[in-house]
């Protein structure tokens, strides 16, 4: 077999062995963020037992996960997915945000987006959703959570809902988050 030919197997094994670690870390993600929605959305059923029966009851929901730090300036970011409850479809998603004002903090949030209808959850899925201004004043420690609740909603047709889960964060402060599908895990 000459060097050429054993070149180009190498680089072939490579690349198959290659695919299926992607193909497997993809997996591995997905089921991660999976789990991380099934926890929170226990976190949410404990804090307000009627949601359960909301949840179950929507056209779809969301659920994500954001990890922020802010002094004067702050930023954002975490993952989350989509589940249209017809399909039992999951659509994975990333957020960011930023914002400023007088504003100090780290925390780990957790939102929740129940879908009103079928068509504010694909149109959420599709173009993403960017929401402006925040009024924070939010403690969480060991599980306990404060601030939690109904949040406003850009969207009409949906209602958030919000946990700190760990950190303190306090201040006023004007500010955007992004919500867009993550490329890596669909």
């Amino acid at each position: 077999m000459t060097l050429q030919k054993l070149l180009g197997l190498g680089v072939l094994s490579l690349s198959l062995l290659a695919t299926g670690a992607v193909a497997q870390d993809k997996a591995t993600k997905q089921a991660e963020v999976i789990k991380s929605t099934q926890t929170t959305l226990e976190r949410f059923y404990k804090e307000k037992p009627e949601l359960k029966a909301a949840v179950e009851s929507a056209p779809g929901f969301g659920v994500f996960t954001t990890y922020g730090v802010s002094f004067l300036i702050g930023g954002s970011g975490g993952t989350g997915l989509v589940r249209d409850n017809k399909t039992k479809k999951n659509t994975f998603m990333s957020v960011g945000g930023a914002s400023a004002g007088l504003q100090l903090g780290a925390s780990q949030t957790e939102l929740l987006i129940v879908f009103k209808t079928a068509a504010a959850m694909n149109k959420f899925i599709e173009s993403g959703w960017e929401a402006a201004g925040s009024v924070t004043a939010a403690a969480g420690a060991s599980g306990a959570t404060a601030g939690g609740g109904k949040g406003s909603s850009a969207m009409e047709d949906a209602n958030t809902y919000t946990l700190t889960k760990t950190g303190l964060e306090v201040g006023i402060a004007g500010g955007a988050s992004k919500f867009w599908k993550n490329k890596d895990l669909n």
